[in-house]
């Protein structure tokens, strides 16, 4: 039997899963996601850059410095004004903010499907179906392009 050199086998392992993690990587389509920054770490980094201390931002957000502590931490999260407020403080566009948010909207799901009971079919139907979250972001962006096309 035909045996490699122990530090050439470790060195072809690890080139195989370094290739493995790089094709997986490649083709989901929501990698993004998984090595997004959240909303609250990226708030403290941004304030880090811009030499802004947690009361200083506080202060200017006419808020308690406990809060703000609580939302880089994740344990709340801010309204829409104080985000947008935020993201005018730390120079940031409040669009890219709110893509750091990746809670799921529990509140907004449980209205829409007590307002129009076909949302619960249809969540009910995505879920049995097993549809990917891949192939529902994918469908929202094919209504977006088709959407912009019809404003031209």
């Amino acid at each position: 039997m035909h045996s490699r050199p122990p530090e050439e086998s470790a060195r072809s392992v690890k080139t195989a899963s370094q290739t493995r993690t790089k094709l997986l990587t490649q083709q989901c389509p929501l990698y993004k996601l998984t090595l997004m920054e959240g909303i609250g770490p990226f708030i403290r980094r941004r304030r880090d850059e811009l030499d802004l201390s947690l009361r200083e931002l506080a202060k200017k957000l006419n808020c308690s410095p406990a809060f703000i502590s609580d939302i880089e931490l994740g344990r709340r999260h801010p309204s829409d004004k104080v985000l947008t407020e935020i993201a005018r403080i730390l120079k940031v566009k409040v669009e890219d903010l709110r893509e750091m948010d990746v809670r799921p909207p529990i509140e907004e799901i449980k209205r829409a499907a007590q307002d129009d009971p076909t949302f619960a079919l249809a969540f009910r139907t995505v879920l049995d179906k097993k549809i990917s979250a891949g192939e529902l972001l994918e469908f929202a962006k094919k209504k977006d392009e088709k959407k912009g096309k019809e404003k031209k």
